[in-house]
């Protein structure tokens, strides 16, 4: 753990403290107009986040480069983050506070960590969970009498308050999904094993989310940005789920959760349809989306990866749909623990980035930002990798190639960047380019071949050479100006 968290420190440093001697270094070598500097994580040559020399200005040559044009924007993004399940809150609170703490700072301070900005927590419990709970626990409670934050207060509350503080209050933005009603609203009368909404009992279940807002902002200071509607509306799971067709789910929008919602004043809080596979964006969106009166109240929708790699779907739903969004809301690798830890684990999680950002997605959250050494705990035996391991029995922490990879978006694509035309390069590399808000580029390139490869980066006419390791991933930035 000590080396992880040096390589991560000594990045840190280099980025920071050892700015200006890189910059020299490129305008020594022909002063380029921007000033590039480079980090890098590479399977082979031990490279986690780690600052490389800057590219030189070479001659602009139309053979392998990579050309991007920041006059040419799309969407904005609005950050990158993780999931604060139940779960991951449990296996950080084995740890020393200060070793725990160290963990949030990796991922949420701005300066220290590597930059996260969002989060994502569940209403009711989740798979992710020590057990099935809910927050309203009393069969035929129907104006919601005994609503209580309690089942949360143990282990996933303190978690979510030491995430915004060490994020910042005005820059965390928090998420909350349920997996499932409560059992005695469902038609199966339980919270695991699929079923659905009874009809009878959807204004009640509507209440329910403007109980949670409410209480989280009154009882525990936290403002909810945004709300989705169901995790995952079309999977019937052995845990927590709840099925909705896409009509069930616009007419729940429609006639009861967009009215209980605006009715409490609420209207701010963002709400999400679908929060489940890309493969199903369509078929949501066109009966959501495609209805104006329950588009008024939807913000965007919600997407995961587990089906479908058909990036191109999310460009479909945007042409239809312009001024609706769509965020990355859960990924992540599953088959734990012979799956964790892997180098294409990390190299999954870049391709869907580019894949989806390409598509006008505009944000990312990961699935659990933590997980013990079994890649759980989880009442159901459903185990899965995370970006960063804790062996509870040793109390070592492990980060793994997949919080490098997030770290090469997150820690340079502030919230509020815009992305840029790009395109072209040598065969198998992939790339995307941000504008920031303070003007500054950041360009990520990926190479998932065995081989290194040259390239130049093209910028308004101006080119440098570069080049990339094999199974590598580098982020080209500039210093803030």
């Amino acid at each position: 753990m000590q080396s992880l968290l040096k390589s991560l420190s000594v990045a840190n440093t280099l980025l920071l403290g050892g700015l200006s001697m890189i910059i020299t270094h490129a305008s020594a070598a022909g002063k380029p107009a921007h000033a590039w500097s480079v980090v890098e994580t590479a399977k082979d040559n031990g490279h986690r986040l780690s600052a490389v020399p800057a590219p030189t200005k070479v001659a602009a040559s139309a053979e392998n480069i990579i050309v991007c044009d920041p006059s040419k924007t799309f969407q904005e993004i609005i950050g990158f983050g993780g999931a604060l399940t139940e779960s991951s809150a449990w296996v950080l609170a084995q740890l020393p506070q200060e070793q725990r703490m160290e963990i949030l700072r990796r991922y949420y301070d701005p300066k220290e960590g590597i930059g996260y900005t969002l989060a994502r927590t569940h209403i009711n419990s989740c798979d992710f969970s020590l057990n099935i709970w809910s927050l309203t626990p009393t069969p035929g409670d129907y104006d919601l009498h005994d609503f209580t934050l309690d089942p949360m207060r143990r282990w996933l509350m303190p978690l979510i308050h030491d995430t915004r503080k060490v994020a910042g209050a005005d820059r965390f933005k928090l998420m909350a999904s349920p997996w499932s009603p409560p059992a005695w609203m469902k038609t199966n009368n339980r919270m695991d094993d699929g079923g659905s909404l009874r009809n009878e009992y959807r204004p009640a279940w509507a209440n329910v989310y403007v109980k949670f807002v409410k209480a989280m902002a009154e009882e525990e200071k936290i403002p909810i940005w945004a709300l989705s509607v169901q995790n995952e509306v079309d999977a019937h799971q052995t845990w927590e789920s709840c099925k909705y067709s896409p009509e069930q789910e616009r007419d729940f929008v429609r006639d009861f959760l967009g009215p209980a919602l605006h009715g409490a004043g609420l209207a701010d809080v963002k709400l999400l349809t679908l929060d489940h596979n890309r493969d199903l964006i369509e078929k949501y969106a066109d009966v959501q989306l495609g209805d104006s009166a329950t588009a008024k109240y939807i913000w965007g929708m919600g997407l995961h990866w587990y089906v479908s790699d058909d990036y191109a779907s999310s460009a479909r739903v945007h042409e239809k749909f312009p001024d609706k969004h769509i965020l990355f809301t859960e990924g992540c690798v599953e088959g734990a623990p012979g799956n964790m830890g892997k180098w294409e684990n990390g190299e999954r999680y870049v391709r869907n980035i580019i894949g989806d950002f390409r598509n006008y997605v505009c944000g990312f959250i990961d699935w659990n930002i933590v997980l013990d050494q079994r890649g759980g705990p989880n009442h159901v035996g459903n185990f899965c990798d995370a970006p960063v391991i804790v062996d509870t029995n040793t109390k070592q922490v492990t980060y793994g190639p997949s919080f490098y990879y997030l770290a090469h978006f997150s820690k340079f694509v502030q919230p509020g960047a815009r992305r840029i035309h790009s395109e072209g390069g040598p065969q198998g590399i992939q790339s995307i380019a941000f504008s920031n808000p303070d003007g500054t580029l950041a360009i990520v390139v990926v190479n998932p071949t065995e081989q290194a490869a040259g390239f130049a980066l093209g910028v308004a006419g101006e080119s440098v050479a570069c080049k990339i390791p094999a199974r590598a991933i580098q982020t080209y930035f500039e210093a803030s100006h």
